[in-house]
C-alpha cells in the first residue's frame, strides 16, 4: 500500500468523485450528458462514450487532488487510457487523485427489505488486478430499502465479509450500504445501520481499517460516531438521487462527512458545452463540494 496515498486518504481535504458508471447506469449517465440512446448501437460504443465524458471530467483544470482526494472507477476503465497513460496513473501521477475501483457486480432482488450484493466470482484475482495496476482501494454498493433489522444485518454482514477479504488483498475498501432516500423508513433504518456496522466494527481485526460511502442521514451528525472511529478510515456520503444542491446542502450538515458524489458533481455538465463552458460549470460544481464537504 503506498503510503502517501493512504495519507492523502485519511487527512487530505476534498473529496471523492464516483466515476463508476457501469452498464446498468451508463445510459442514464450519458442521457444526463446529453447523449441519447441512439448514439451508440452496442456496448462497446456505449463504454466508448462515456470513458469520452469520464476523461474529459479528469482532463479538466477544475478537477485535481488540491479539491479531490479520490476517484472511483469503473473496471472497463482500468484498461482504458487517458493521453498515453493508462488512467489509474493519470489519476495520481498527472493529477494526485488516489483511485479506486468499484468491485460489485449488482444487486439481488429486494427481500427483507434490502438488496444484498450478487455474488463477486473471481474476486481475489480482479482485486491482484488492481493492485497490480496501481488501484488503492475499493468500493461496492448494496441498498437497505425498509428499516428490517434481519435485511440489514444481512447487507452489513455481507459488506464486511467481502470488506475483509479486500483488507488481506492489501486494498482499503469503502463499503456501500445505502439507505434509498425515499425509503419511508429512511431514518429508522439509518439508526438499524449506524448499529450493526458499530457493532461489526467492535470485531473487526485489521490494523489498516476502512471506509464508508452512505447516504445523508434524515437526523444530521449520525455518523459522528463512525467518522472519529479509530478503524476508520474516512466516511463520505453519497448523492443518492438528490440534486447537487440538495446534496451540498445536506452534506455541510454533517461533521467530518466528505462527499462522494456521482450526480451531484456531474449535474450541468453537457457534450454540446464548450471547454470553458464545461471547465466553468464543472469548477462550480467541484467548488459547492469541497465547501460542503470541509465542515
Amino acid at each position: 500500500m503506498d503510503v502517501r496515498q493512504f495519507e492523502k486518504v485519511k487527512e487530505g481535504r476534498g473529496f471523492i468523485a464516483a466515476l463508476d458508471q457501469s452498464g446498468g447506469s451508463t445510459p442514464k449517465a450519458l442521457r444526463g450528458y446529453g447523449v441519447d440512446d441512439g448514439a451508440y448501437s452496442n456496448s462497446d460504443e456505449m463504454f466508448d462514450l462515456i470513458h469520452e465524458m469520464r476523461t474529459r471530467i479528469i482532463t479538466s483544470p477544475s478537477f485535481g487532488g488540491d479539491r479531490l482526494f479520490g476517484a472511483i472507477l469503473f473496471e472497463n476503465t482500468l484498461d482504458r487510457q487517458i493521453g498515453e497513460m493508462s488512467s489509474v496513473d493519470f489519476l495520481w501521477k498527472v493529477k494526485g487523485v488516489v483511485p479506486f475501483l468499484k468491485v460489485d457486480q449488482g444487486l439481488e432482488p429486494e427481500a427483507k427489505g434490502v438488496q444484498v450484493m450478487r455474488p463477486i466470482p473471481g474476486l481475489d484475482a480482479f482485486l491482484a488486478r488492481g493492485r497490480r495496476q496501481g488501484v488503492f482501494g475499493t468500493k461496492m454498493r448494496s441498498v437497505i430499502k425498509l428499516a428490517d433489522p434481519d435485511g440489514i444485518a444481512d447487507i452489513v454482514g455481507q459488506q464486511f465479509q467481502i470488506g475483509e477479504r479486500i483488507l488481506e488483498a492489501g486494498l482499503v475498501p469503502i463499503l456501500e450500504p445505502e439507505v434509498d432516500i425515499n425509503s419511508p423508513q429512511k431514518s429508522a433504518a439509518e439508526d438499524l445501520l449506524k448499529e450493526a456496522i458499530l457493532e461489526r466494527l467492535a470485531s473487526l481485526d485489521h490494523d489498516t481499517g476502512l471506509m464508508f460511502k452512505l447516504t445523508i442521514p434524515t437526523r444530521d451528525d449520525l455518523y459522528v460516531d463512525l467518522v472519529e472511529h479509530p478503524k476508520v478510515v474516512r466516511v463520505a456520503a453519497l448523492s443518492g438521487g438528490y440534486t447537487h444542491d440538495e446534496a451540498c446542502e445536506g452534506l455541510a450538515r454533517q461533521r467530518g462527512m466528505v462527499a462522494s458524489f456521482s450526480r451531484g458533481l456531474v449535474e450541468g455538465l453537457n457534450v454540446d458545452q464548450s471547454d470553458d463552458e464545461f471547465d466553468r460549470t464543472l469548477d462550480r460544481s467541484v467548488a459547492n463540494i469541497f465547501a460542503a464537504s470541509s465542515t
